[in-house]
């Protein structure tokens, strides 16, 4: 058997996990533990990039973000660290920034994305250099494959330049890494937007039964169907898609009744809710586990911290080399 290609997988500490978080990245993440070698990382600079206050709450949003993880399935035996505790993310990203052209990073369709949903015009040097940052992130493991949702994906290809730059100009260092999309890259929120904390539309991977239902009794559904028997379009109901994703054995009853005007909304979205819950029992259980036992939490961290250090620094070590500098 061959040697496993490598995973790096990372999101920024935002707290406990919306829906969103779990469809369009962590499910994906469980699922290819078994076929990778992976490495899983809390992007804590990166979340300074859109708001620099962040940094007040990382300590406690990376403690409930990195125990949904464990809750979900990511298993520990991964290396599962913390960003900012290996400086040499920084160096990299420095260097990799004389090898890209402002002009390029302003061509990036994500940044011009976000900049619409930030409704501003002003973003910060950080924000800007944010793929180039995600670069060194992804090529310091050297990861040959990255899960992403199809929003990052235009960043994975700035990363592949950035390995070409870098590989003709100095030397054969680092592989470029393929995208891996997931099925779900992206779920809509209640209203129909993408699920996000900002958009105040999500459901969390740890929320209860009855405060599920009290978020998917304000989900937006077909606005013809206004009375019970109403014939619906379940294609455009928000519901519907939550349906698909944690019940799909029932969509093709779900959907032959609401187009017939069998089935009412609130009889639909108290289902749904129900089965959201359902499929995150388990989830809710080990979290419980993780909550009364911080210290093991703790103890997954500065092991997956020592591991990736010891990469990052055999890495580094490539790049003075090819560089003649350091």
């Amino acid at each position: 058997m061959g040697v496993k290609q490598r995973i790096l997988s990372g999101m920024r500490p935002s707290g406990k996990l919306h829906l969103g978080n779990y469809a369009g990245a962590l499910e994906n993440w469980i699922s290819l533990q078994d076929k990778y070698e992976n490495f899983f990382f809390v992007a804590d600079w990166h979340a300074l990039t859109t708001n620099p206050s962040a940094a007040f709450e990382v300590r406690k949003n990376t403690r409930d973000m990195v125990i949904d993880w464990l809750s979900a399935g990511i298993k520990p035996e991964n290396p599962i660290f913390i960003q900012s505790e290996i400086k040499e993310h920084a160096e990299l990203h420095l260097l990799f920034s004389m090898l890209i052209t402002s002009a390029r990073l302003e061509r990036n369709p994500t940044l011009k994305e976000q900049i619409r949903d930030l409704d501003t015009e002003n973003i910060s040097y950080g924000h800007l250099g944010y793929p180039v940052l995600q670069a060194a992130d992804i090529l310091i493991y050297k990861a040959n494959v990255v899960p992403v949702g199809e929003d990052q994906a235009p960043h994975v290809e700035i990363t592949r330049e950035i390995a070409r730059k870098f590989n003709s100009t100095y030397s054969n260092v680092f592989p470029e890494p393929a995208t891996k999309l997931t099925k779900f890259a992206r779920l809509p929120g209640l209203d129909g937007r993408k699920m996000g904390k900002s958009n105040n539309n999500y459901i969390l991977m740890a929320d209860k039964e009855a405060d599920i239902f009290a978020k998917v009794r304000t989900a937006i559904t077909d606005p013809q169907k206004v009375r019970r028997h109403d014939p619906g379009n379940p294609e455009i109901c928000n519901v519907y898609w939550l349906h698909k994703k944690f019940n799909s054995k029932e969509i093709p009853q779900i959907t032959r009744d609401c187009k017939s005007g069998a089935l009412g909304c609130v009889d639909c979205k108290k289902n749904c809710a129900g089965k959201i819950a359902k499929y995150f029992e388990p989830l809710r259980q080990h979290r419980a586990e993780y909550e009364r036992s911080p210290d093991l939490v703790e103890d997954i961290l500065r092991d997956g911290i020592s591991r990736a250090r010891k990469v990052a620094k055999q890495t580094m070590d490539e790049v003075h080399l090819a560089m003649h500098m350091g």
